[in-house]
């Protein structure tokens, strides 16, 4: 192989390190900037972890502001053994597990009828019938993603919603990345009783998390820490 030819993994993952780091030791400095740049870089990563788990928009987007309210409360623990998203998909999946017990412990909630995702703009603002397909094929991803049992909808969205590696994967859920193929497996072939195989171009526009939610998640999260 030649000299020019050397992967390009180290370099990356160092600068990814880099970058978490400087934005960690900003946000210790309560520099409000870092906080906003945290928050809109995971907000969408993380409301769809809680969202999967939890089930109800809602539900999902109070965990994330728990999380990381949490999260900044211990940021000097975080020393950059992983990369921050994981760290902070970590503590969301722990938040959102532990309001799952909750809820099962209690009478059955329904879910808020109230609740809606707000989606990213569909750029088909002038073909009013495809912006429509658009939203029923996005409808109907997330009532099959729902559908799906708890331990297959989560590697469901880490892998194919998220786009995590197999690796990174196993790594956020603690097994085997044996054990995530397996799961992820189970789950397409759930999955593919409810969708035809056409719509998977556009699983990543399911479960968006922008605009005015982001916006509004950002700005009590500083609230609350009285950077806003």
């Amino acid at each position: 192989m030649s000299k020019h030819a050397m992967p390009a993994t180290a370099p990356v993952a160092a600068e990814s390190f880099s970058g978490d780091m400087q934005l960690v030791h900003r946000a210790l400095a309560r520099e409000p900037g870092a906080f906003r740049a945290i928050m809109k870089t995971h907000n969408q990563r993380l409301y769809r972890i809680a969202r999967g788990i939890l089930r109800n928009d809602a539900e999902a987007e109070d965990v994330v502001q728990e999380a990381y309210v949490s999260a900044f409360a211990s940021l000097a623990a975080f020393r950059g053994g992983s990369k921050l998203s994981t760290w902070l998909s970590r503590i969301v999946i722990n938040e959102a597990l532990g309001r799952l017990r909750k809820r099962r412990r209690t009478a059955e909630m329904p879910d808020n009828p109230e609740a809606q995702i707000i989606r990213f703009p569909l750029n088909s603002s002038d073909d009013p019938e495809r912006a429509m397909a658009q939203r029923q094929i996005l409808a109907l991803v997330e009532r099959a993603t729902d559908s799906l049992p708890d331990i297959y909808r989560m590697v469901f969205v880490a892998r194919v919603i998220e786009g995590l590696s197999m690796e990174e994967t196993a790594d956020l859920l603690g097994v085997r990345p044996q054990t995530v193929k397996t799961r992820l497996h189970r789950a397409r072939v759930l999955l593919r009783k409810a969708m035809d195989d056409e719509i998977g171009p556009v699983l990543l526009d399911a479960f968006p998390f922008a605009g005015r939610r982001c916006e509004r998640l950002t700005g009590a999260v500083m609230g609350r820490l009285g950077l806003d």
